[in-house]
């Protein structure tokens, strides 16, 4: 299934007083490289294709991570993403942040393709096949 790569530096203020990554800021870090996967999959910028397929976003339902090394300020991390499932309304992702090429993270993420109903609230909606076939695809 589709996968992406996204390097990043972290910031000082990324970090706690101890000096690592406060891991809220992981799973910011894990949302950026969602958005970054479908940017890469669908071949334009986020703005662009939520105006494009009419979505309101894609909320997460689950997460959850496993922490092996913390990263500090100055660290340069890759978060590889990869679609694991997907669902008929939904997508499951796995992100690997790597620090000097040894894991650091194992996350995993379950998103929902969300519209407007007439309420102005948010439902889930079917994955559009052009989303579904280059989410599905190897690269």
């Amino acid at each position: 299934m589709f996968s992406h790569t996204t390097r990043l530096e972290i910031q000082f203020g990324d970090c706690d007083p101890a000096g690592i990554v406060y891991y809220p800021n992981y799973f910011r870090f894990f949302d950026n490289a969602t958005a970054g996967l479908l940017s890469a999959a669908l071949a334009m910028p986020k703005r662009n294709w939520l105006a494009h397929y009419g979505i309101a976003g894609i909320p997460m339902v689950d997460t959850g991570a496993r922490f092996l090394r913390p990263s500090s300020f100055g660290d340069v991390v890759e978060i590889r993403t990869e679609v694991t499932a997907l669902g008929r309304s939904s997508f499951s992702v796995t992100h690997t942040l790597r620090k000097d090429d040894e894991t650091a993270i194992e996350a995993h993420e379950k998103r929902v393709w969300a519209v407007r109903d007439d309420a102005g609230g948010i439902r889930s909606a079917p994955l559009p096949d052009d989303v579904r076939q280059v989410l599905g695809a190897d690269r």
